[in-house]
């Protein structure tokens, strides 16, 4: 057996989900910049879950079920205002929330292909109740019942802020939410297909998956962006910050990616995105600091920026709490999570691998009055 720490470079599994060929990321076949430029969010979930765009019927009948099944349960809702609120992060909520979630699903152990059609209709829909529910609920203000006629896209921020959102704040979000849907065998996905291969139920390997997203080395990438830009604080002080910690060799979040040696395509929707948003909202020193940032870091270092970093000034923009970058990026997620858990389903395997032990040699048991 060969070793490779964190399995890099290993080909684990075949998929017909997403693909990262050349530095070029695609869906189905789909370059990421054809679906950025053109694509909705609700036809990427039906390109990722049918693989193939849908057709005008075929989609709205997806938007018309996903309006549909928004509505969250009430004691999901209840046990938000249960927890230690100044204490927990919106991604553990989230986790609790989905894990809970399947407790009201009467279907919840129904393996057939058509009940776990039916819960991921269910799951992808809840999922953006649940977020903007808590966001809501922790600042003491009652959840906001989605509008069938709006979008995905638009229903998550009217839900998170109550009044319709502009159309630039949709354009926004929606592309972010296609540039986010799936990324191959990233850890959350992978941890999501090797929780479902032992036909566990698709709510236990979303809620896996969400457990790996929240990880700062992950999903929790783009929120340190933020929290690091808010430290900075001006333009002028980014030089002096930034090259101190290069000196310390400390890791500046939001640069550089294993899968891609020539930089994330992903990144520059969201770079063009900030420019547009943070001039609208008169605040473009966030995207004056991080073209900056970039300059240093990647002259520096050779290391470009990946999807995270942008996004972080992207969601501020958008007026989202930092805390919440991390569980938008579940949002997204869940529909190549559910991708990739329908997959597993169809032509399953139990992921078993093995470990190059590095222990002790064999011993012999000593009794413990004689150690």
């Amino acid at each position: 057996m060969t070793t490779t720490k964190g399995l890099e470079g290993v080909v684990a599994t075949q998929s017909a989900i997403s693909s990262i060929i050349d530095d070029t990321l695609t869906y189905v076949g789909y370059d990421i910049d054809d679906l950025a430029n053109n694509a909705s969010f609700e036809e990427v979930i039906y390109l990722l879950w049918h693989q193939r765009l849908p057709k005008t019927d075929e989609l709205a009948e997806l938007k018309q079920q996903l309006a549909d099944n928004m509505a969250v349960p009430q004691g999901v809702l209840d046990q938000f205002k249960m927890f230690p609120i100044d204490q927990v992060h919106p991604m553990s909520a989230l986790r609790t929330a989905v894990s809970s979630l399947g407790l009201y699903d009467e279907k919840a152990e129904d393996m057939s292909e058509e009940a776990n059609y039916e819960k991921a209709i269910k799951l992808q829909a809840k999922v953006a109740t649940i977020v903007t529910a808590f966001s809501r609920i922790r600042k003491g203000l009652e959840p906001i019942a989605p509008k069938p006629e709006l979008g995905y896209a638009a229903n998550f921020l009217y839900m998170l802020n109550g009044d319709e959102p502009e159309e630039i704040a949709i354009e926004a979000f929606d592309k972010a939410l296609v540039l986010h849907a799936d990324h191959e065998l990233n850890a959350s996905t992978f941890t999501a297909r090797v929780c479902v291969a032992t036909l566990s139920d698709i709510y236990s390997g979303v809620t896996a998956a969400i457990g790996a997203l929240k990880g700062p080395l992950h999903g929790g990438a783009n929120e340190q962006v933020m929290k690091m830009l808010m430290e900075i604080g001006e333009e002028e002080k980014v030089e002096s910050y930034i090259r101190e910690k290069l000196d310390n060799k400390e890791k500046i979040m939001g640069f550089g990616h294993r899968v891609y040696r020539n930089g994330d395509p992903r990144a520059k929707h969201l770079r063009e995105m900030s420019k547009r948003l943070t001039a609208l909202r008169g605040e473009e020193k966030w995207y004056n600091m991080s073209t900056k940032i970039e300059g240093i870091v990647t002259g520096e270092k050779k290391l470009p920026p990946n999807v995270d970093f942008y996004s972080a000034s992207v969601y501020h923009s958008l007026g989202i709490d930092h805390d919440l970058f991390t569980p938008i990026f579940a949002v997204s997620r869940f529909s190549g999570w559910i991708a990739h858990i329908l997959e597993q389903y169809s032509n399953n395997r139990l992921i078993r691998p093995r470990a190059d032990y590095v222990g002790p040699g064999m011993q012999k048991y000593v009794p413990i009055d004689q150690r």
